[in-house]
């Protein structure tokens, strides 16, 4: 009789470390509903998808061309990314953001994200995050052990973030090393930090030496009542800008974000270590989508143009929904930039015990389940699970299609009327808004 060899199997120790990755770490709150609404959708449901913020308009055709032309570009590029494509988004983001920024500033990377990370990577420091942010900061640092603050905030108040705040937890640390990650507009409040703000968190942070890490990929989804600012005006020498293609060209697939670093020693020391973490991370970024990233960055009147009109109807759709969620009693701070508000539902808390609900997640899980619509829990974004608040997000509805998002454009180009737009061409938005309504008139009955 042959005898099967005895396969040598791994140590059980590497699932133990596996197993205790796992136990710290869950899916991405994100990722995780659209997964969970595609599913549904597939299996035939009805789903009204306000928990996932893609941009969703089409490629612009100049930038669709430049990809498919140089498709050919198959070989390794530069892992700070593409000279070409460095000088050009140098060039573009000096122009967006007011300020002079210099080729060798930029690095560019597959995604903001993979960016944010190696820059922690990079840095032995502790991580302070505002309440609420994105959910995928904490994640990263926890991920290499980096200690994580979350900065309290209220509810009631609109979640602002005070130097008060950011003191007192700054405080809780030993380590003299120190990031605070920013994000405005944020997501998931949608809310920009005002100038004069701005400028009290630059003398705070200068005072104090903190690095600043500025999130501000969704910087040119501006509404029309808000100009964006950014942190780097106020404080050069001490904040490093992310940003991306993905929110305002809606590219979130093509995976390219660039970091813009300070141009002093320090920020030179930074992009030195970022190149060899980057080397051996990613070797570089897909080579067509950076030679279509010049076109992105280079200034075309009509591209500007394209980034602007779709702001504003990003804009539109997101105040509609702001609007009716007020107008219906609902607490939620008005969003200045971006596609999200973040409503909360405090106030309703007897009512929605009486159902079992008593935390966000809860809440979530109910809308869905009774009334189809998707939301992304406050406790994603690091608050509390007892205060019932949502993210909602107006980017996917009634553009689930790039043929229905060249009938909304086609329609904001013949009647940028934004009641218009919304009364004759987002049905299922306003199907969510009704189904939003009478969930809280049945609260209240």
């Amino acid at each position: 009789m042959t005898m099967t060899p005895t396969p040598n199997l791994p140590s059980p120790h590497l699932f133990a470390l596996a197993g205790a990755v796992r136990n710290r770490m869950a899916p991405s709150p994100t990722l995780y509903i659209n997964e969970r609404v595609n599913d549904l959708w597939a299996a035939g449901e009805t789903v009204y998808h306000l928990g996932f913020g893609e941009s969703r308009f089409p490629v612009h055709p100049k930038i669709w061309s430049a990809l498919r032309d140089n498709a050919d570009k198959k070989s390794y590029l530069a892992s700070l990314g593409l000279l070409e494509l460095r000088a050009a988004a140098a060039n573009f983001y000096a122009r967006k953001l007011g300020m002079p920024i210099q080729r060798d500033q930029v690095i560019i990377g597959p995604g903001s994200k993979p960016l944010y990370f190696i820059i922690q990577l990079a840095l032995e420091a502790d991580l302070f995050l505002p309440t609420p942010s994105w959910v995928s900061y904490g994640p990263q640092a926890r991920l290499i052990d980096k200690p994580v603050y979350q900065i309290p905030s209220r509810a009631d108040d609109g979640y602002p973030l005070t130097i008060d705040a950011i003191d007192a937890t700054m405080r809780q640390s030993a380590n003299p090393s120190k990031i605070l990650l920013l994000n405005s507009p944020n997501n998931p409040t949608g809310q920009m930090f005002e100038p004069t703000f701005l400028g009290q968190l630059a003398d705070y942070c200068r005072t104090h030496g903190v690095m600043v890490l500025s999130d501000e990929i969704y910087s040119l989804v501006p509404h029309g009542h808000r100009d964006h600012r950014s942190m780097a005006r106020f404080y050069p020498e001490g904040t490093v800008v992310l940003g991306g293609l993905s929110k305002h060209l809606s590219l979130g697939g093509w995976r390219l974000g660039t970091a813009i670093l300070p141009d002093t020693d320090e920020g030179k020391a930074l992009m030195r270590a970022l190149r060899v973490i980057a080397g051996e991370l990613w070797s570089s970024p897909t080579g067509p989508v950076q030679y279509a990233g010049i076109i992105a960055y280079n200034d075309e009147d009509d591209i500007d143009a394209y980034i602007d009109e779709c702001a504003q109807i990003h804009a539109i759709r997101t105040q509609y929904i702001w609007q009716q969620l007020v107008d219906a009693g609902v607490f939620c701070a008005q969003p200045d930039g971006g596609f999200y508000c973040f409503p909360t539902f405090n106030q309703w808390q007897e009512p929605l015990a009486k159902l079992g609900i008593t935390t966000s997640p809860q809440l979530a899980n109910y809308l869905l389940d009774t009334y189809q619509i998707s939301s992304l829990p406050g406790t994603a974004f690091g608050v509390d699970e007892t205060e019932l608040s949502l993210r909602l997000a107006s980017s996917y509805l009634d553009m689930e299609t790039d043929a229905k998002a060249e009938v909304i454009l086609a329609a904001y180009r013949a009647n940028p009327d934004p009641a218009a737009l919304m009364a004759e061409h987002h049905p299922n938005t306003r199907e969510a808004v009704r189904r939003l309504g009478e969930f809280m008139e049945n609260l209240q009955k």
